[in-house]
């Protein structure tokens, strides 16, 4: 088992973590919204945290691009944020646009910021281009920020599931892709970014955000540090998906030494990681699915499964796994 006692560890263990990488960055923490931190992981590359699931933002002269948008009633605290962001990076300069947002799944701790932040950007074309530009593929100038999502994405947010809703169709992405692997057709702020479709792990819609240049993967709740993997089966997710989806994780990374630093890798939820994060994360749950399928095997009930302690182990670290075997124990029995 991986110890948990390194420097990076502890520093980010700490409460005052967030203020203090801030500062490092040169931001004025004092002037940030109260519950959200904009924290410098590499190059233009920023997480902020503190909006639902963790935002990763790339900022720089080419505008603002973001993976995932929060929650809804936290939308005008992440936009003071990112225009306060803006504002240290470029302080002659008005604050960058937000011009695209990508998100990594349908949930709402990842969407629901959708409307109110894409309503607050602004997506540039080249050449003389003007008017609605969504059935090429891009967003109108006018219209705001570009959301981009896996297909299926779109699929559940425009159309009511059970009692819920559709969500209002500004929040829907307006450029879906169905293909493993959907590559932006220009360096945004001096890179390239990969889309990176994960299928059936967390969900039937997961997309990991890859920022080649910085060397910053987003995995969207593919990985947590914060709880067991959450494996939403209503949604198309499963739980050898989700371990294919961390072995990917692993494979696009590359360590600096012995697995630790190299790739910078930025959660759903939690602290921000290396590749050794996610091989711990990875092997305990590949464990606990292999417990599990004997259990399943020897013909044991859910019931049964919870009570015999399969996860006992790792209760400390992640907490109640009630719910994780749930999903997991209906997923194998699948």
């Amino acid at each position: 088992m991986r110890s948990w006692s390194t420097p990076t560890a502890k520093l980010w263990s700490r409460p005052l973590a967030c203020a203090l990488l801030t500062c490092l960055a040169g931001l004025a923490c004092a002037q940030q919204p109260a519950d959200v931190h904009i924290l410098p992981v590499r190059k233009n590359i920023y997480m902020l945290v503190g909006a639902g699931g963790n935002i990763t933002i790339s900022a720089g002269p080419d505008g603002v691009l973001l993976v995932d948008s929060g929650l809804a009633n936290m939308a005008d605290k992440v936009l003071a944020a990112i225009n306060q962001l803006s504002q240290q990076l470029s302080p002659n300069a008005p604050p960058h646009p937000i011009q695209f947002i990508i998100n990594t799944h349908v949930h709402a701790d990842h969407t629901g910021g959708n409307l109110k932040i894409a309503k607050a950007g602004r997506t540039f074309t080249g050449g003389n281009v003007a008017g609605d530009l969504r059935g090429l593929g891009e967003a109108d100038p006018e219209e705001g920020a570009q959301i981009y999502a896996y297909q299926t994405v779109l699929n559940r947010m425009s159309a009511p599931e059970g009692k819920n809703p559709a969500a209002p169709n500004g929040a829907w992405p307006a450029v879906t892709y169905d293909t493993d692997v959907l590559n932006f057709s220009h360096f945004f702020n001096g890179e390239a970014v990969q889309l990176i479709h994960q299928p059936a792990a967390h969900t039937d819609g997961d997309t990991m955000v890859y920022f080649r240049g910085a060397d910053v993967l987003a995995t969207g709740d593919i990985f947590v540090t914060t709880s067991y993997p959450i494996i939403d089966i209503a949604r198309g997710g499963t739980l050898q998906g989700l371990i294919d989806g961390l072995n990917h994780i692993l494979e696009i990374a590359v360590p600096e030494f012995r697995l630790e630093g190299g790739t910078m890798i930025v959660p759903g939820h939690g602290r921000l990681c290396d590749a050794a994060d996610v091989a711990y994360y990875r092997d305990m749950v590949t464990v606990i699915r292999d417990r599990l399928r004997d259990q399943i095997k020897k013909g044991k009930t859910l019931e049964q499964v919870k009570a015999a302690g399969l996860t006992k182990d790792y209760d400390g670290r992640y907490g109640s796994p009630d719910r994780f075997l749930e999903s997991a124990y209906q997923s194998l029995r699948k």
